[in-house]
């Protein structure tokens, strides 16, 4: 008798994405059940980001508030978009550096929502008998992280948005979802609920946390980015000239044979034990040969 169970596409989400949207669902029916008794208790309220000095702020919010979700719809939104991207980015990263990034760009949207709300709060925007009720919830920051990492892997594959059928590439959707989110949180309409300068908090801790990868020779995330970004802040060096012996045939071939038995150590290494086994050294050796 076959197995289908293998082949459904629950079993085909990486294991991380479909643990954090299985943890998503449970929370949300656990405030979908604690809501109709807000009187007592909703865990929304406990598990949602409060403002750093207000009674109901604990710092274990700046965590569980990117998996808690009350409206279905804002759930589905960010489950969808992790769904669509999540095991694309972990498969990509591995399970441990997903990992690292995805509470990363969400706790960093937490923190920078917390500054937001400062800020207004600072300038009268907020009232200050207002500060308790201040609470966020929701994976958005983390997803818009996700997002950032995809576009920055794949910059022109192609996406499709929702009722138009022309594919725009990754680079430009994402550019764009950026822009609407600052033009929203600039313009701070009345009634309006979304955090848009946590999602931006979300993509900048993403950047800065690729940023910093990508300087540490973690050569399997393209460097673009980095080198984009460097070339805006490096000053130009005075050029140097430096005078070196010209190598011989002997020193030639003494020097391509050591690195030809270091290169067949590593791939053997690469093929008992794995990528992943090798250290940062070994990698960058690697990927150096490989560009020759």
């Amino acid at each position: 008798m076959a197995n289908y169970q293998n082949n459904s596409i629950f079993n085909t989400i990486a294991p991380v994405t479909k643990n954090i949207l299985i943890i998503n669902f449970i929370i949300w029916v656990g405030c979908y059940m604690t809501k109709a008794n807000t009187a007592v208790f909703h865990l929304a309220d406990m598990l949602g980001l409060h403002f750093f000095s207000a009674r109901g702020f604990n710092i274990f919010q700046l965590i569980t508030y990117m998996f808690t979700h009350v409206d279905s719809l804002h759930l589905f939104c960010n489950m969808f978009a992790l769904f669509m991207f999540g095991s694309v980015v972990e498969r990509t990263w591995g399970t441990k550096r997903y990992l690292i990034y995805y509470f990363t760009t969400g706790i960093g949207a937490g923190l920078v929502q917390m500054l937001v709300w400062y800020i207004q709060i600072m300038n009268d925007a907020i009232p200050i008998f207002y500060v308790d009720f201040l609470v966020t919830i929701g994976a958005s920051g983390a997803v818009f992280g996700l997002l950032l990492a995809f576009v920055i892997m794949f910059p022109n594959a192609p996406l499709y948005l929702m009722f138009i059928p022309v594919p725009i590439k990754a680079k430009y959707m994402v550019a764009g979802y950026g822009i609407i989110e600052l033009i929203y949180g600039v313009s701070n309409r009345s009634g309006d609920n979304i955090a848009h300068f946590a999602h931006l908090g979300g993509m900048l801790f993403g950047i800065i946390l690729i940023l910093y990868w990508q300087k540490n020779y973690i050569h399997y995330r393209p460097g673009w980015l980095y080198n984009t970004v460097s070339k805006l802040w490096k000053r130009k060096k005075k050029m140097k000239i430096k005078y070196k012996r010209p190598e011989t045939d002997w020193e030639y071939n003494a020097r391509k044979q050591t690195e030809n038995k270091d290169i067949d150590r590593i791939l053997d290494k690469i093929k008992c034990s794995g990528y992943n086994s090798l250290s940062d050294d070994e990698k960058k050796k690697l990927f150096d040969f490989g560009k020759k």
